[in-house]
């Protein structure tokens, strides 16, 4: 009897090929760099990846090179990406979920308008906001040097948030643009690249959503900012459509529950008093920031002139670099994992 290949892949099981290998020029000082990944694996396969994946990496590897030789160069580079939390996630999903409504709602009556490639896409934090897409990094052929000067259209996603005045009356025709950022606080100034202030998804998820606390559900003092052109519940102030009964109604909501275990707003402070803010970390007060991935220490003495990096997921496929070189420069080489989305392993921000 012959015997069966397991290992022979059946028909319609090919995996489409696709780029696995990036490699970027790192700045020696600075500026924190960031890269898109969905936008570079859009560029360099010639095909549209949202940038709502979480994207797997299987390593992340920097070599360094002396600009004197036999002249050490030494620095460090810490990696950062957008945190894996379920805050996070839940900040993603329902900030999505919120500018779909709004743009379906806009849509209604000329459907035949929406763009193909329609796509949610945030800033990682505020600096990332400041610098714009147009600063992303972008991968370079090691054989040429030349990288991809030309890229499509990456363009970040809007909220329009009608304006309401301070007194709650409903302003005809009157709105505010705002773009997004994954972490830290709602405006945290107007980007010189894009003319945007920005709005936070955590912030946003945590001004629109009740907390625990020894009342039930600790309403955020938040929650009835629905108003004026700087809401901080801007969920809900996109949809003021003339009246305030949402913050009326988010006003009434308070009844009572017992401590958590974590700070939160209008919880009590060890040693005395309260907290006056909420605290999702992410948000503003609380780990403001990406979460840590991982740091490398090298010199070019290091064996190779190189470190590796641990690989894992990373939501929105957005890292940041913060680095700090001296005597030379750095590379960074990104090894993806192959997978079914499209040649990659990737999956939804919604499965998250």
């Amino acid at each position: 009897m012959a015997r069966r290949n397991n290992n022979k892949m059946t028909r319609g099981s090919k995996l489409e090929p696709a780029v696995t290998e990036l490699r970027f020029n790192l700045p020696a000082v600075g500026a924190p760099s960031y890269v898109d990944l969905n936008q570079i694996n859009s560029l360099v396969n010639r095909r549209f990846y949202r940038q709502g994946l979480v994207n797997a990496i299987q390593s992340i590897e920097v070599q360094f090179t002396p600009l004197v030789s036999g002249t050490p160069a030494t620095g460090t580079v810490t990696i950062s990406k957008m945190p894996s939390t379920w805050i996070f996630s839940n900040a993603w999903q329902k900030s999505f979920a919120t500018w779909q409504r709004m743009n379906s709602e806009a849509l209604e009556e000329s459907p035949s308008v929406r763009p193909r490639f329609l796509d949610f896409k945030i800033y990682a934090d505020a600096e990332h906001h400041q610098a714009g897409f147009v600063q992303n990094m972008k991968p370079f052929s090691t054989a040429t040097g030349i990288g991809f000067p030309l890229t499509g259209e990456w363009e970040a996603s809007k909220a329009s948030i009608p304006l309401v005045s301070p007194a709650g009356a409903f302003l005809p025709g009157e709105t505010v643009e705002r773009e997004f950022v994954g972490v830290g606080a709602n405006y945290p100034g107007i980007s010189p690249a894009t003319g945007f202030n920005a709005l936070s998804l955590v912030e946003g998820y945590a001004a629109s959503r009740g907390l625990p606390n020894i009342v039930d559900p600790n309403t955020p003092a938040d929650a009835s900012d629905t108003g004026g052109g700087t809401p901080e519940n801007w969920m809900t102030a996109i949809f003021n459509d003339g009246t305030d009964q949402s913050a009326d109604v988010l006003e009434d909501m308070v009844t009572e529950n017992n401590t958590a275990p974590y700070p939160f707003e209008n919880g009590p402070i060890p040693g005395g008093g309260t907290y006056l803010d909420t605290l999702y970390p992410g948000g503003a007060n609380q780990f403001p920031g990406m979460q840590f991935h991982d740091k490398l220490l090298i010199t070019t003495s290091t064996i190779g002139g190189s470190d590796t990096a641990i690989g894992g997921l990373f939501p929105c496929g957005l890292l940041r670099f913060d680095t700090s070189i001296t005597g030379g420069t750095a590379q960074v080489i990104i090894r993806l994992v192959p997978g079914a989305h499209r040649g990659l392993m990737a999956a939804s921000m919604l499965e998250m």
